[in-house]
């Protein structure tokens, strides 16, 4: 990618095809835990995402790991703005739902509002922003314990613990409002 942003066009033809089945992946991962009535298609999805990789002119891609990180931060944005537009379309109507994922720990409750855990990890990140970014790369771009200790630069140990905190936060917040 950074050969890419230094002109060589054909870089951005050979990582294409890496770059779109990375994000399919993401995207299938995502939308899986998702009710079936959900509007959004993995394939919208991987092509939002796709073009807002591509327009990060100004990132300078420094391993996959941080690739990682910046498209969970889209997966993110893409589904949270979804989920806004379709609440804000029908009028006050439940946002759509995304099945929990057992790794945030919140088996009580089988269905979480996106909007409501994207309001939560910005709470967090208020508080603890590697946290709130530990949660964002494990939950939305699937990252190993070992991949996010490296896409932030420290110890497994530390974000093994900090995964451990922000689960138990987030699930308190998140079952409060239930």
């Amino acid at each position: 990618m950074n050969e890419w942003k230094n002109g060589n066009a054909r870089a951005l033809d050979e990582i294409t095809p890496l770059i779109y089945d990375e994000l399919r992946r993401l995207a299938r991962s995502h939308l899986r835990r998702e009710n079936p009535g959900h509007t959004l298609q993995s394939t919208a999805l991987v092509h939002e995402a796709y073009l807002r990789m591509v327009d990060q002119q100004s990132v300078s891609w420094q391993n996959r790991s941080h690739f990682y990180g910046i498209a969970a931060q889209m997966i993110r944005r893409i589904l949270v703005d979804h989920a806004r537009a379709k609440r804000t379309h029908k009028r006050g109507d439940a946002a759509p739902r995304v099945a929990i994922d057992e790794a945030l720990g919140l088996h009580q409750s089988p269905d979480l509002d996106i909007v409501a855990l994207d309001d939560a990890l910005n709470a967090l990140a208020e508080m603890d922003p590697r946290q709130s970014r530990i949660v964002e790369l494990r939950f939305f771009a699937g990252l190993s314990l070992e991949e996010t200790a490296e896409a932030l630069g420290v110890s497994a140990a530390t974000i093994k613990r900090d995964w451990t905190l922000a689960r138990a936060w987030l699930k308190r917040e998140l079952t409060r409002g239930a």
